[in-house]
C-alpha cells in the first residue's frame, strides 16, 4: 500500500508531464480528480477559476501574487484559446502595448470576439479578462504572441484610440518608431479608406521629427484621393529626438521614460550640496555605514542576517560550512559578499568624488561589484561560476511584480543607453533616481539586481555630496510599491518622493534607518 509520500509523488510526476509539455493553464480534465485535489491540497497548485488552475510553489503563501503574474500570460494562451480557439484577438491598444515591448500584467485583459460576452472573467488577484462582442480584424493583420492572438503592428497602430497616444504615450511613441517606412501602414489605410487615422497618425510622426514618414502618409493618401488632416495626437511634443537607424524599441522606450520623468524628479529632489573638501573624511562616513546599509539592504532581499553576523563576516570571521550560529550558508556568504562589493562601490565613489564622470565610472565598474558580490557563494559552490559570467541569459521574474522584465537580448542594447544617459543627465537626483529605477526595471542579472540597484543609487547620490542613503527595511512595502508604480503606470513620482525623503533626513542628520534603528 503506498505511503502518503508515495502519493504525493505520483500526483507530483502527472503535474511534471503537464509543465514538461508547456502547459501552464492547467484545466480540470488534465488531472484526475485524485491527483488534483492532493496537488491543490498540498499547495503545488492555485485555483484561477472554475476548472482552471496554475502551478504554484507549495512554500508560497496565498497572499503572495508571484506564481500567477509569471504564469497570467501562458494562463490566458490556452484558455483563450479553449474557450474561443480562433474567434479572438487581443484588443488594439494592448496589442500596441504587447507590440511595443511593455509585458506588465494588465489589470483587465481585453479581446474582441463574435462570440463574445461583454462581460468581465475574475481572475487571481484583481486581474481580469473581458470579452468584448466584436468583429475580428482581417486574418493578415493578427500574429500569434506566446500563443496569444493579437493584432500585428501595423493594425495596432491603426486601429488604437486617438486617447491612447495622449494617456500612454510612452508605449505610443516606442510603437510607432518602430516603424521603419510609411508602406507598412498605407496598405491597411489605403485599402479601408481611413483618411481621418492617416492623419492622426502624420502628426504623430511629424511630433516624432520622423518627417519623411508623416510627408508620405499625406503625399500617398492625397494621390489616392482622400482628403487627410494632420492632427498630432499627442499632448506635448516629443522631448529627444530619435534615430530611423535604432532598432530597439527597448532602448526608445528607456529614452521616453529618462526624458519624461526627469521633470518630476528635479521638482521634488533637495539641492545637491556639492562634494564637501574633505573627501576622506566623506568615504569614512560612508564606510562608517556599512553595517546598518548591509543589515537593510540584504534584509530587503530576505536573507536572515544580524548586524553581529555582519560584522563577523567583514572581519573574516565566517564559517564556509554554515552552521547554527551562521543561521544559512548563503546568509553569510550573502553578508560576505555585501562586504566585498560594498568596497568596491566605496572605490568608484573615490574615484567619483575627484571628478571622474559618474557614468562613465558605474558602466565600468559595475561587472566588479556584481563579481564581489556573488564571488564568496561560488567559492563553497552555492552558485556555479559560470553566473559570474555577466549580463543574464535566460528571461527573469521579479517577486510579487506585474512587470515583465525585457528580454535577454534586448538587456545589452539597453545597458550602454543607461551609462550613456547617467553619463550626460546633469541633474544629481535624477542620476540618482532613474539610474536605481531603471536598472532594476531591467533586471540585467538573473540575482543581485536590488542591491546593485541600490548601490549604483548611492554612487549617483554621492556624485553631488548627499550622504550615502540607506533604504530602511521597515519601509519595505513603500519601496516596492513606489517601483512597481513606476515599472507599470510609468508613475515616478511614488519612488522619486520617496527617496527625496530619506535624502533629506540625511541631510538633516537624522537618517531614517538610524533613526528606526
Amino acid at each position: 500500500m503506498s505511503t502518503p509520500g508515495e502519493k504525493l509523488a505520483e500526483s507530483l510526476e502527472m503535474l511534471k508531464v503537464l509543465q514538461d509539455n508547456g502547459i501552464v493553464g492547467i484545466k480540470t480534465s488534465d488531472l484526475t480528480r485524485v491527483h488534483r485535489q492532493r496537488l491543490l491540497e498540498n499547495g503545488f497548485i492555485r485555483k484561477v477559476l472554475q476548472g482552471w488552475y496554475i502551478s504554484a510553489p507549495p512554500e508560497e503563501s496565498q497572499g503572495d501574487s508571484t506564481s500567477w503574474y509569471v504564469s497570467f500570460w501562458g494562463f490566458c494562451s490556452r484558455y483563450l484559446k479553449d474557450r474561443y480557439g480562433d474567434d479572438y484577438c487581443i484588443s488594439a491598444e494592448q496589442s500596441l502595448i504587447l507590440n511595443s515591448g511593455n509585458y506588465s500584467v494588465p489589470k483587465q485583459l481585453i479581446i474582441k470576439s463574435s462570440n463574445g460576452n461583454n462581460l468581465p472573467t475574475e481572475l487571481l488577484f484583481g486581474t481580469s479578462l473581458f470579452a468584448m462582442k466584436s468583429p475580428l480584424p482581417n486574418l493578415v493583420e493578427v500574429e500569434n504572441w506566446k500563443g496569444i492572438r493579437l493584432m500585428n503592428l501595423p493594425s495596432s497602430i491603426i486601429h488604437s484610440s486617438p486617447s491612447f497616444f495622449s494617456s500612454q504615450s510612452t508605449d505610443g511613441r516606442t510603437a510607432l518608431l518602430m516603424i521603419k517606412d510609411a508602406s507598412e501602414l498605407l496598405g491597411i489605410l489605403l485599402d479601408r479608406g481611413h483618411s481621418k487615422i492617416a492623419g492622426r497618425l502624420a502628426g504623430a510622426y511629424r511630433n516624432l521629427d520622423q518627417n519623411k514618414i508623416a510627408d508620405t502618409i499625406l503625399k500617398t493618401m492625397k494621390a489616392a484621393g482622400y482628403d487627410v488632416r494632420e492632427i498630432d495626437p499627442f499632448e506635448e511634443k516629443s522631448p529627444i529626438k530619435f534615430s530611423n537607424r535604432e532598432k530597439s524599441p527597448y532602448v526608445n522606450r528607456i529614452k521616453l521614460m529618462w526624458h519624461e520623468m526627469r521633470d518630476i524628479i528635479i521638482e521634488v529632489f533637495p539641492d545637491a550640496p556639492g562634494i564637501p573638501k574633505d573627501k576622506e573624511k566623506f568615504l569614512n562616513q560612508i564606510e562608517e555605514l556599512y553595517t546598518i546599509d548591509a543589515y537593510h539592504s540584504l534584509s530587503i532581499e530576505k536573507y536572515t542576517v544580524t548586524p553581529e553576523l555582519i560584522e563577523r563576516v567583514r572581519l573574516g570571521d565566517w564559517n564556509i560550512e554554515g552552521n547554527e550560529a551562521d543561521k544559512k550558508q548563503k546568509d553569510a556568504m550573502a553578508a560576505r559578499g555585501y562586504w566585498q562589493a560594498f568596497k568596491s562601490v566605496k572605490e568608484s565613489i573615490r574615484k567619483i568624488i575627484n571628478g571622474e564622470n559618474g557614468g562613465k565610472v558605474v558602466d565600468a565598474d559595475h561587472g566588479d561589484w556584481y563579481r564581489e558580490l556573488f564571488g564568496p557563494s561560488v567559492t563553497v559552490g552555492l552558485i556555479r561560476p559560470s553566473d559570474l559570467a555577466g549580463y543574464r541569459n535566460n528571461q527573469v521574474y521579479i517577486s510579487q511584480s506585474k512587470h515583465t522584465p525585457i528580454n535577454k537580448d534586448a538587456v545589452r542594447d539597453v545597458m550602454p543607453v543607461l551609462f550613456e544617459l547617467l553619463e550626460m543627465e546633469e541633474h544629481v537626483g535624477v542620476r540618482a533616481v532613474l539610474g536605481h529605477f531603471i536598472f532594476v526595471y531591467t533586471h540585467p542579472y538573473m540575482d543581485g539586481n536590488g542591491r546593485i540597484g541600490r548601490f549604483l543609487m548611492n554612487a549617483m547620490l554621492t556624485s553631488g555630496g548627499y550622504p550615502w542613503t540607506v533604504i530602511p527595511v521597515e519601509e519595505r512595502n513603500r519601496y516596492m510599491n513606489a517601483l512597481e508604480s513606476a515599472s507599470v503606470d510609468n508613475d515616478i513620482k511614488p519612488f522619486a518622493e520617496f527617496v527625496a525623503w530619506l535624502v533629506e533626513a540625511g541631510l538633516n542628520g537624522k537618517p531614517i534607518a538610524i533613526l528606526k534603528k
